[in-house]
């Protein structure tokens, strides 16, 4: 068997809708015409077995079989009583002539007869002799040995013609409904489609690197939502790949610079131009730039290793605030350079938290180390933890150079920054750290927020789990403990 193969959903949407529609209408015909014989052969029935009585009554009062034709002349039926010794015919139209005398019929009515005490019965037949269909009704008249069977028989040509209009009625419903359904289908199928079609090519666009399309957007429907959050996504694409030109350009001339120069301090101390009393001097700046080139190339290693699914969080139970006063430590010496004032607030003297050490203890790093980076000598830096409901909210504050307004909603951003110098310098990164940040917390089903104002600092807040227990338990590969 042949099997349908269609080139879109628009074909097939389209082949469906069609065959649905006609499906439901032909069983709605058919149905229609089955109840309206049923319902018309049930009248003819009712009729049939009045007239049976009544010639049955006729014979009983008269005994003469001559006056049942004057119950066929307003029907044009016949009426047959089948004794056992005779047959009486009655009918009013010559049509019924072959019928009068037919030994089947004998036959039939005996049969009828001697296996049914409940009469009257029906039949539907069609007697070749007669060319057209009849209907007939048994009805028990008379007793003992005169006892029989009367039949009278209607022509139901009426009815089957009556039949055969609905048929065509119907089929000519399902042709007019043929065209109307392909119309309304079409449309639906187009309108429900070319959005579709639209996004495709404009996918396809986006596969080339070109972000300037856009999908027109109508209404409220499924395919205008996504078609409305494919324009949000080309969006974000498009200020992906702006920063990641940036990036490229700002990481390349970052790599370049350093290289170049230290490649001339190197080939300037070989050949003597550097004098070997000023060797150490320059290795030393060598050495600054290389652990600076270093630094960046760790950044997008834990970048990517965090995006990949590589790096997995380890929960354990710990103190929030204990690891807060040991990453502090590591700046003692930063802080006290600058001459900043540490201002450290905690709630409670411990706060235990459920989250993965040595990620969160990134996070404090990545966040202090900004804060301190960013903030002019003399400044108050804050470190604060408090605890509400379920969550230890942590808070680093200062009251540095803060962030302009514009840039607060892509600080987040992988490779944004917003100091956009090229020039080497400790207040330039790789615009990597809180993009690191934000996706170790999010890794733990948590958030951070930002709050800033240019020349007033800036403050990260972000939540974790408050924990329940101290008790160390492993799970799945996944390390819980105090």
């Amino acid at each position: 068997m042949a099997k349908i193969r269609f080139k879109s959903i628009f074909d097939r949407m389209l082949f469906l809708q069609c065959v649905t529609v006609l499906s439901l209408l032909l069983v709605l015909g058919v149905g229609i015409g089955y109840v309206t014989r049923m319902q018309s052969l049930g009248m003819e029935k009712d009729i049939l077995v009045e007239k049976g009585q009544q010639a049955a009554r006729l014979l009983e009062t008269s005994g003469s079989a001559l006056e049942l034709k004057s119950l066929t002349e307003e029907r044009k039926l016949l009426i047959q009583v089948l004794y056992p010794q005779e047959t009486v015919s009655a009918y009013a139209d010559d049509k019924w002539a072959p019928l009068a005398d037919l030994p089947a019929e004998k036959t039939r009515a005996a049969e009828v007869l001697r296996r049914s005490s409940n009469l009257p019965e029906t039949m539907e037949r069609y007697f070749s002799g007669a060319k057209f269909p009849v209907y007939t009704v048994y009805v028990r008249v008379g007793e003992g040995s005169r006892e029989g069977v009367l039949l009278v028989h209607s022509d139901i040509t009426r009815w089957n013609t009556t039949f055969r209009q609905v048929a065509l009625w119907t089929l000519a419903i399902c042709v007019v409904a043929t065209f109307v359904v392909l119309f309304s289908s079409y449309y639906t199928a187009k309108r429900i489609i070319n959005p579709f079609v639209d996004m495709n090519h404009i996918v396809q666009c986006y596969s080339k690197g070109d972000f300037s399309q856009r999908i027109p957007v109508q209404g409220r429907d499924e395919a205008s939502q996504l078609g409305k959050s494919f324009n949000e996504m080309a969006d974000q694409l498009k200020n992906l790949e702006v920063t990641r030109q940036s990036f490229v350009a700002n990481v390349s001339h970052e790599l370049r610079s350093p290289l170049t120069s230290m490649k001339g301090f190197l080939e300037a101390m070989m050949d003597g131009t550097i004098p070997p009393e000023e060797h150490e001097n320059y290795i030393g700046i060598v050495l600054s730039e290389t652990r600076r080139m270093t630094a960046m190339v760790n950044d997008l290693l834990d970048l990517a290793r965090i995006e990949s699914g590589i790096i997995t969080v380890n929960y354990e139970v710990f103190d929030i605030n204990e690891l807060i006063r040991r990453t502090l430590i590591t700046f003692e010496a930063r802080i006290s350079e600058k001459q900043m004032e540490l201002d450290v607030r905690f709630s409670t003297e411990q706060a235990y938290v459920y989250a993965d050490s040595n990620q969160i203890s990134q996070v404090l790093r990545n966040l202090i180390d900004n804060a301190i980076k960013y903030s002019p000598e003399g400044r108050t830096l804050v470190v604060s933890t408090y605890t509400l409901r379920k969550e230890v909210y942590v808070t680093i504050r200062d009251t540095g150079v803060g962030i302009p307004a514009e840039d607060v909603p892509h600080i987040f951003d992988r490779f944004y920054k917003v100091e956009k110098a090229h020039t080497p310098s400790p207040q330039v990164g790789s615009g990597l750290g809180l993009a690191i940040v934000k996706k170790i917390i999010e890794a733990h089903g948590q958030s951070i927020t930002v709050k800033s104002a240019r020349g007033k600092g800036t403050q990260f807040t972000f939540t974790l789990e408050k924990a329940n227990t101290l008790k160390r338990v492993t799970d799945g590969g996944r390390k819980n403990g105090t």
